[in-house]
């Protein structure tokens, strides 16, 4: 009896906080036309979603190998898909392989400090205790991508390649679409330009690239967009870049941002051939964005590899509010900064016995790739901040030559990163020197989100750390919580850990 009530508890709670969490624009909540979700919802939670399957990173002897290095990450689809499985039709845990903790970090941003004088990039670290090994340490790694003021904004040049099969006619994905485009108009600047293709059965350029200041044609073209027939449109994409491309801005902020429930087919006869397509236009300067939809076809693997090749972010759209972060409170981070940034961390072999990168397992890059700047890495957008995390295992004081040292260098952070394409990348470095302290509001935080993180993915590593743990960690260390998405995670935590105890 007890355990019914409290599955019964959990549901309503589930209920609840969707309601909430995925209200419309207009204050109303989203209703499926016609009481249909889409032709492809699964018969049992994320059946047909696709994810790329890997290991965590493993722990690392540093006297074999003291040095890491990684791309950045600054997507935060993997978060909010996880927020669609506790707060949709059907509530459930997230897949574990579509846990990328990474993810999950770089969604929330944090309180660090923007860089100063001619620098695009600000760098920073703190060492503090581990909360689920008592025996280790937390290393946290901070970036900052310089702020923007609107005024200063480039021109805009944005061509929204949306998906418009069959699949998508449901109030959670194209009417969700098109209610975020609608809002993104209003935030626009006259002299910005929008264009907008479709594909389906084929496709079509249902409006070549307008200039903002005729936001009200913009708005109508959106609002007739509708679903319907099967998934294919082998010029969609060459139509969109055709469109970037005659509209090109110079140092401006030209970008495709695509918009699918699904597969991505364009008619390409490989996905390789995509990616190179993709790769090429963004050396160019025009970048892609992707903006997944829904579940039960999500290819995820794919979204995440062509944004990674165009030099943009792949974020997942579990409701409207995740359309107003993405579009409107966060959208100059989708002017990039810093391109190709890569940190490599080079720990004292004396101090530090074993390591581990907790996340970034899609990310790790060769060590001598770092100073090699035809190597293609990660973006950072203005104002946006990236968090990594190392678990580290200290060398015992007797084995030190003058026993514990507080202030004993532990590792030295370097960056790499581009301020134009084609531009020599810039170094910075930060030696990483004080080994005991008091953690900050940041790294408690981050502490929080990757328990949690790891108790999803079901992690080897994941020691002591509990629900209750990453519940109070995030909870204690929200007082920087722009737009209240942290107080938001206290609450997933909680409907994740009911479910887990079913």
């Amino acid at each position: 009896m007890k355990k019914i009530l409290f599955g019964a508890m959990i549901t309503f709670a589930a209920v609840l906080f969707t309601a909430c969490s995925m209200k419309n624009f207009d204050g109303s909540y989203p209703e499926a036309a016609d009481g249909f979700y889409g032709e492809d919802m699964p018969l049992t939670p994320g059946e047909g979603d696709k994810f790329e399957e890997y290991a965590d990173n493993p722990f690392v002897n540093t006297s074999d190998q003291p040095q890491s290095t990684f791309s950045v990450d600054a997507d935060g689809a993997s978060y909010a898909y996880m927020r669609r499985c506790l707060t949709g039709n059907y509530v459930c845990l997230p897949n574990a392989q579509s846990v990328r903790i990474e993810e999950f970090l770089n969604y929330f941003t944090f309180d660090y400090p923007d860089p100063t004088g001619d620098d695009a990039v600000a760098i920073n670290a703190e060492i503090g205790a581990c909360p689920w090994n008592s025996e280790h340490r937390l290393l946290r790694l901070g970036i900052k991508g310089k702020s923007v003021a609107e005024a200063d904004m480039p021109r805009a040049n944005f061509v929204f390649m949306v998906d418009i099969s069959g699949s998508m006619y449901s109030s959670d994905k194209l009417d969700m679409l098109k209610a975020g485009l609608i809002e993104l108009v209003g935030h626009m600047r006259p002299d910005d330009r929008i264009a907008i293709v479709t594909y389906a059965s084929g496709e079509q350029l249902l409006l070549p690239s307008t200039p903002c200041s005729e936001a009200q044609l913009i708005i109508n073209a959106i609002k007739q967009l509708k679903a319907g027939g099967s998934t294919a449109g082998s010029n969609a994409l060459m139509m969109a870049y055709e469109q970037a491309q005659r509209n090109y801005i110079e140092n401006g902020n030209n970008r495709i941002i695509m918009g699918t429930d699904g597969d991505w087919n364009v008619g390409v006869t490989s996905t390789d051939e995509l990616l190179k397509i993709v790769e090429d236009h963004a050396k160019d300067g025009i970048y892609m964005s992707v903006c997944g939809f829904g579940q039960g076809n999500l290819n995820d693997a794919m979204m995440e590899k062509i944004s990674n090749s165009g030099n943009g972010t792949y974020s997942y759209i579990d409701c409207e509010d995740e359309m107003m972060k993405v579009f409107c409170h966060e959208r100059q981070n989708m002017l990039s900064v810093a391109s190709d940034a890569k940190l490599q961390i080079t720990f004292d072999s004396m101090v530090v016995a074993q390591y581990r990168l907790i996340g970034y397992e899609n990310r790790v890059m060769n060590n001598e790739d770092f100073e090699d700047d035809s190597k293609d890495a990660g973006e950072i957008g203005a104002g946006q901040t990236i968090t990594a995390l190392y678990e580290i295992v200290p060398r015992q004081a007797q084995s030190l030559p003058n026993g514990w040292d507080n202030d004993a260098r532990v590792a030295i952070f370097d960056f790499r990163y581009k301020t134009t394409l084609g531009a020599e990348s810039t170094p910075l470095t930060l030696m990483v020197d004080q080994w005991v302290g008091n953690s900050s509001e940041n790294l408690n935080f981050a502490a929080g989100v990757a328990a949690y993180g790891m108790l999803l993915r079901k992690s080897p590593y994941a020691g002591s750390a509990s629900y209750n743990m990453a519940q109070q960690l995030v909870d204690q260390n929200r007082t920087f919580d722009p737009h209240g998405y942290r107080a938001q995670l206290v609450n997933l935590i909680q409907l994740a850990a009911g479910l887990a105890n079913k």
